[in-house]
């Protein structure tokens, strides 16, 4: 009893400074849409705590040098062998700190979990045109995010010191290198010398640790608060509109189902770091310049530069008498030019639509056959890539010369994009001409429609009685109109 009146004197105390009363009335009144693709950022901000938390455990075991140390732990085949401190850190944690391996790969997948929830969440900003007026900032905040977690990724990638990281880092190491006049004064900035050189680890676990993390988590805050302010945006629907947002209540519901979720990742991380294994370094072997892991490719996130190295010739060339070596164009120019039309999408869109509207309701991924087309290139030609990135293991699979493995994937990367993206173009008329349908029951003829081989004919009127659809309602919706015409808006 006396523990509950000091209580509630002090929630009276701070609610008399700081109105908290207030604020936290209007948090908990939040509306949250209900539709699954919403949760995606979620995924990965619950990674990104996975990550944290993890990190802080690794950080305790961890040695970020490359101080020569004689191994003396519990793997035999390592016994008496002269090891870089952190290599022999990360195997040491792998054998002999109690939950060490468990962690590592927790990490590990985490890492991977979180690049693929965003990756997932930035394609379900696009293609629903959810980066349109007045969220050109937000989607800007987000691919300044989605290049900061690459970055970080790979930094952390490339400390433990093993075969496999070396290996990337002198690839990375290479591709600095490549960048005409600043690269190789860059290069030698960062790595302290020559490669591999004894300060690049502890500079890179600073990053990995201190100044990415650091980076990362403010985007993140600062993606959140501009969502807050400007309320989340919502798919078409009955009662749905620009001025509103259609869906659950923060409390209890959405609390409820976001705690679900989080627990959904953990499960899932912790299931992963348990039963499946990732990044054996004990079996890759520490690092030797003179050494290089082959069959081995990067992680999925870092695979399609990895692929257009692969792939791209080898072609040098001179700009005002300064070398422009064959690695930079794949490696530096290319993926700059898609950074660039990343962060100027918004504009691009709005110059060939012509919309300068404000929108809080998403386009369905029908309504704007162009840019799914756009998108649908976009991830085949990085999917494309990221498979390129392995020739040589595919090579081995099919028996067959590397040679005409990367001659085939160079035609298939020119090629099979630009017709995935035909295909989804002509999907997507067919769909908007015909709003009560799905992509599994498109008739045939529609598409014959939208291909101009054949006359189109009018919607059928619903039967008297029956609910018709919305042009803008997705069929499975229909039924519900009463319901969340009922349903909180704010």
């Amino acid at each position: 009893m006396i523990l509950r009146l000091l209580g509630r004197a002090g929630w009276r105390w701070v609610d008399g400074r700081l109105r908290a009363a207030e604020i936290t009335r209007t948090a908990l009144a939040k509306v949250f849409p209900d539709h699954w693709t919403f949760m995606l950022g979620e995924i990965a901000l619950y990674s990104f705590v996975t990550l944290v938390a993890t990190g802080v455990f690794l950080s305790f075991f961890f040695v970020p040098s490359t101080a020569e140390t004689i191994y003396g732990g519990s793997y035999a085949p390592l016994h008496g062998a002269s090891l870089s401190a952190a290599y022999a850190s990360a195997v040491e944690l792998s054998f002999d700190v109690r939950g060490g391996l468990l962690f590592r790969q927790v990490h590990h997948w985490s890492a991977l979990i979180f690049l693929g929830a965003i990756a997932a969440h930035a394609c379900r900003i696009f293609f629903t045109g959810a980066f349109r007026k007045p969220r050109e900032i937000n989607w800007l905040v987000g691919v300044t995010l989605l290049l900061t977690s690459l970055a970080n990724g790979f930094v952390g990638y490339s400390l433990l010191d093993d075969l496999l990281s070396g290996t990337g880092l002198r690839i990375g190491y290479s591709i600095a290198l490549s960048v005409p006049v600043v690269g190789s004064w860059a290069a030698f900035l960062l790595f302290g010398g020559e490669f591999p050189g004894d300060l690049i680890i502890s500079r890179l676990y600073g990053l990995h640790v201190l100044l990415l993390p650091a980076l990362i988590a403010t985007l993140i805050a600062a993606h959140m608060a501009i969502l807050i302010r400007q309320k989340h945006t919502h798919f078409p629907g009955p009662g749905r509109r620009d001025s509103n947002v259609v869906g659950s209540k923060m409390w209890p519901t959405y609390a409820f189902r976001s705690l679900a979720l989080l627990s959904g990742v953990l499960a899932v991380t912790f299931g992963l770091g348990g039963l499946a294994q990732i990044n054996p370094v004990w079996i890759w072997g520490p690092f030797k310049p003179a050494n290089a892991t082959t069959p081995g490719q990067p992680d999925f996130y870092m695979g399609w530069v990895e692929g257009m190295i692969r792939l791209f010739p080898a072609a040098e060339f001179r700009v005002f008498g300064y070398l422009v070596p064959s690695p930079f164009l794949p490696a530096v120019a290319l993926p700059l030019l898609m950074v660039l039309v990343m962060y100027a999408w918004p504009w691009l869109d709005r110059l060939v639509t012509g919309d300068r509207g404000r929108h809080h309701v998403d386009a369905r991924v029908r309504d704007r056959p162009g840019r799914t087309a756009v998108g649908a290139w976009a991830v085949a030609q990085t999917g494309l890539l990221l498979f390129a990135a392995s020739d040589d293991l595919i090579a081995r699979w099919l028996k067959a010369p590397v040679e005409d493995v990367v001659a085939v994937l160079r035609i298939a990367v020119l090629a099979v994009p630009p017709v995935i993206g035909a295909v989804a173009y002509v999907l997507a008329r067919a769909l908007r001409a015909h709003p009560e349908s799905r992509l599994m029951t498109l008739e045939p003829r529609y598409v014959g429609e939208a291909l101009g081989l054949s006359r189109a004919r009018p919607p059928r009127r619903p039967a008297p009685g029956r609910l018709g659809h919305r042009p803008d309602v997705p069929a499975e919706d229909a039924p519900r109109v009463a319901e969340a015409g009922g349903r909180h808006a704010g």
